[in-house]
């Protein structure tokens, strides 16, 4: 087939059809009343959930962050994750997928914790972050809020895009 088989069919105008630019603009959707429709979702009331994304947004730990809201640091991490924020998993990916095989019915629990090395509040929060996913429109929210991108910790990305090439204390011979 060359070239004039493939433009045979092909009509040529000389004009071009302005056909505009499709766009979506919510930038009218306050955080506050975003929270207020996702209420039921939330771990926590909608005042709480401001207060910590507040604190988290401006720079503090996920554990102040909570503290300020009078929430246990454990609450404000599920607070996080269900707003888009990620890092907020005490599980290296290895961890992670014996969880799920946990949560699969393939694991019992007492072999999966001993597995993870997690405590039984790093298991709790690791399982509900496996659970629930982020709520879309609180994330959206969120990250157009941000003056940054939101890109979790940089310490835990690293530590679980490596996990596969580390080796813990006790390999060593």
């Amino acid at each position: 087939m060359s070239l004039s088989d493939i433009a045979a069919g092909l009509e040529l105008t000389t004009a071009q059809v302005d056909r505009g630019v499709a766009t979506v603009d919510d930038t009218a959707v306050d955080r506050d009343a975003r929270l207020r429709e996702h209420a039921d979702e939330l771990p926590c009331t909608v005042a709480a959930a401001a207060t910590v994304l507040d604190q988290y947004e401006s720079g503090v730990s996920v554990g102040e962050a909570g503290a300020a809201a009078a929430l246990p640091e454990v609450t404000a991490a599920k607070l996080l994750h269900r707003c888009g924020f990620e890092g907020v998993t005490p599980l290296a990916p290895t961890a992670r997928r014996v969880l799920r095989d946990w949560l699969d019915g393939r694991a019992a629990r007492a072999d999966a914790l001993e597995l993870t090395k997690a405590t039984e509040a790093e298991f709790a929060l690791a399982a509900y972050v496996e659970t629930h996913d982020p709520i879309e429109a609180l994330a959206a929210t969120v990250r157009r809020d941000a003056a940054a991108p939101i890109a979790g910790d940089a310490l835990v990305s690293k530590r679980d895009a490596l996990a596969e090439t580390m080796t813990g204390g006790g390999d060593l011979r």
